[in-house]
């Protein structure tokens, strides 16, 4: 049976893709593998042009690749053209550091000996992509795998599966054919791919559940998997904290692609002093977003991507509630609307403890808590299982900084959120997984080290 994709809006029928199996698949794999062979010989010089040219490809479809986007996910078409703008803007911060991260560690002089430590490719990678931001996340892997000599089978999202096309069709067909191969499979089907000898690697974007999968797995053949897997990072809006610019961004931390980010603002800590100021300034910003058509620009917020995701907020904001929460705005879905529509959503006294403050919402929601003081603060905030990212605002550094050594998370920002700056690298604490994209630190996720070690006098 093809796969069937739907408009998470209108629930219309995107299109139809079939699923790789059988000599189809064997082919896809064994196309990858073959064209390994070949690509981890050609000079990084060259790898370069060619990842340039697969951009230039990419580039000249964007717009066409922006509006797929949009179909079959539901961010708003500006959001869309912005994820585009910013994977050409990832990629060519990789591509400015790939030389100097991956040019051999030469050691000190030894006489008579040669010694050097070698970033070779692992091979065959394969890069399990999320639904949400279907662009970005592939972005961050195959453009640095490429360049470190690997190529990449990119298994999308079966709610994405266009996305994964675009990349293949900008990047598979260059110089060496086979670089980037789109494969669109079954969770059974993933698991035999991971099973398959010649793949060497694999990286993996979703749920702690698909997560574990995945790692136990590659666990069977002892290959590396690079993980991230969601988190509920917090923010704490501090004393003496800018309020006005604080709810700007929170807000938007939180809605932004309609809260389906891993690193969207999901509990928010603010001092009592400004509590009441918060809630009034968030409601305005909140109820200033305007839901509707995403491939119409004036849509500031989309449509959730399934009625599974719909049902899970819903269960999140009515749990809150039930422990004694207050709902300030939205919390309900829109009547009557065929699509997966919810408003943004304003929780105030939520206890830590409640589902919203714990598990992922992936929703526009913005549950607010109030705390006496710092410690408070940070006691909440270390309350969770992931550690992917958390916030803190403030114009005091010395605050910045304790909380940086305090809290358990990939990123620690001070007035500022929900963002990757690819000179970082993007990691993640406990249920947020394990590795790393982005910055050098990308590059050697996607490699290992290889020892020189030459006696040249004898």
């Amino acid at each position: 049976m093809p796969l069937e994709i739907i408009n998470p809006y209108d629930q219309s029928l995107v299109c139809r893709v079939q699923n790789d199996e059988g000599e189809t698949l064997e082919k896809k794999i064994a196309g990858a593998h073959a064209a390994f062979q070949h690509w981890r010989q050609v000079p990084i010089g060259e790898r370069i042009v060619q990842v340039q040219a697969g951009l230039k490809r990419f580039q000249q479809n964007s717009a066409v690749i922006a509006r797929d986007v949009t179909r079959q996910m539901g961010k708003p078409i500006v959001q869309a053209q912005r994820e585009v703008d910013t994977a050409f803007e990832r990629a060519e911060y990789m591509i400015s550091i790939a030389e100097e991260s991956l040019t051999p560690d030469i050691l000190p002089e030894l006489d008579g000996f040669e010694r050097r430590i070698e970033h070779v490719p692992h091979g065959v990678v394969l890069n399990v992509a999320a639904w949400n931001y279907p662009l970005l996340i592939p972005i961050n892997v195959v453009v640095p795998a490429l360049l470190a000599g690997n190529t990449v089978l990119l298994k999308h999202s079966a709610k994405t599966p266009l996305s994964g096309q675009a990349f293949a069709e900008a990047f598979g067909d260059l110089e060496v054919t086979g670089l980037v191969t789109s494969l669109v499979l079954s969770h059974e089907t993933t698991a035999a791919v991971i099973a398959d000898p010649r793949v060497a690697h694999v990286s993996f974007t979703g749920s702690v559940t698909g997560g574990a999968a995945v790692y136990q797995q590659a666990a069977k053949r002892f290959i590396d998997v690079g993980l991230e897997l969601g988190g509920k990072d917090p923010a704490y809006v501090a004393e003496d904290a800018d309020v006005k610019f604080a709810v700007a961004n929170t807000v938007d931390g939180a809605c932004y692609n309609a809260g389906q980010s891993c690193c969207a603002v999901e509990r928010v800590y603010v001092h009592r002093h400004h509590l009441e100021e918060y809630l009034d300034r968030a409601q305005q910003v909140i109820e200033s977003y305007r839901t509707g058509d995403p491939l119409e620009e004036a849509t500031t917020l989309g449509p959730l991507v399934s009625r599974m995701a719909l049902e899970e907020v819903e269960r999140q904001v009515g749990d809150a509630i039930d422990r004694g929460a207050r709902l300030l705005t939205g919390g309900r879905r829109v009547p009557g609307h065929r699509g997966n529509v919810f408003p943004g959503t304003l929780i105030s006294n939520v206890p830590n403890e409640a589902s919203v403050m714990q598990d992922e919402s992936f929703g526009p929601i913005v549950p607010v808590r109030g705390v006496e003081n710092d410690e408070e603060a940070l006691r909440c905030m270390r309350e969770t299982r992931f550690g992917l990212t958390a916030s803190v605002w403030t114009t005091d550094r010395n605050r910045a900084e304790r909380f940086a050594s305090l809290l358990d998370s990939g990123t620690i920002f001070q007035n500022r959120c929900d963002y990757l700056d690819p000179a970082l690298a993007w990691t993640g604490y406990g249920d947020s997984g394990k590795g790393s994209t982005m910055s050098r630190y990308g590059f050697y996720h996607l490699t290992r080290r290889k020892s020189i070690h030459f006696k040249t006098k004898i």
